[in-house]
């Protein structure tokens, strides 16, 4: 005989879901660690935009400091320094600035 028996007899085949438990894991980790937080921190912007009231010092995604003089639907008016007005986007405010922060405007 060439070849035992002992080598001629077919591999079992392993459980499927054992070799589906890695995929498994890594999804849940994934979840947790980077799609839960962004979904927070997504939710945590938009309703600090949504609360944004006339008054309120602000800084804008480009970097545009102002203080909010009307806020509509989907726009605000900012003060941003010497009478001049700009208006942006609601989605564009990245951060409310606590009061008083603003002086020269």
């Amino acid at each position: 005989m060439l070849i035992s028996p002992a080598f001629a007899a077919p591999a079992e085949q392993p459980d499927p879901l054992i070799s589906f438990l890695p995929l498994i894991v890594l999804f849940v980790l994934f979840y947790f660690l980077i799609i839960r937080p962004q979904m927070k921190r997504a939710k945590d912007q938009r309703k600090m935009q949504e609360a944004i009231q006339k008054g309120d010092e602000v800084i804008t995604a480009g970097g545009q400091l102002g203080k909010v003089v009307k806020v509509t639907d989907q726009y605000i008016t900012l003060d941003i320094g010497g009478g001049t007005e700009s208006i942006f986007q609601r989605a564009t405010i990245q951060t409310v600035l606590p009061k008083g922060t603003i002086k020269d405007l």
